[in-house]
């Protein structure tokens, strides 16, 4: 058989006892399963009544799905832009997007996060107008 692609890496299983820190932000657990030039996945967690600090995710555009607690989502010039997002919703960050995220619930709260794009995927910033 003739093949006029190039041989692709191997398909692998990433199990939840070997992800490994992710990038950080103040007030966000983030734990990586994957990690490339040009995607990043993983999980992140956040406290009962958490906040994160404020960050963007450069030249990555994000997609975040809520499993557990909720996810505060705030953004726009001053913050003023800002909304709750539940179990089985889903955020999209378009990239240099500065936002900041907090858990609104009394339990902790995981999101399930990917991005796609290149160069360094947190970039941690004084406020929403930086």
């Amino acid at each position: 058989m003739d093949r006029d692609f190039p041989i692709a890496e191997r398909i692998r299983r990433i199990r939840a006892g070997e992800l490994s820190d992710g990038p950080s932000t103040p007030g966000m657990l983030r734990s990586q399963a994957v990690a490339t030039d040009r995607v990043w996945a993983g999980m992140v967690h956040t406290e009962p009544g958490a906040f994160s600090g404020w960050h963007h995710h450069g030249e990555h555009e994000s997609v975040i799905y809520v499993a557990t607690g909720a996810l505060r989502m705030e953004s726009g010039a001053h913050g003023q832009d800002v909304f709750d997002a539940q179990p089985g919703d889903f955020v999209y960050v378009p990239p240099h997007a500065v936002h900041r995220e907090s858990n609104t619930t009394d339990i902790v709260a995981t999101l399930i996060v990917t991005r796609s794009g290149q160069g360094q995927s947190v970039i941690n910033v004084e406020g929403p107008d930086h």
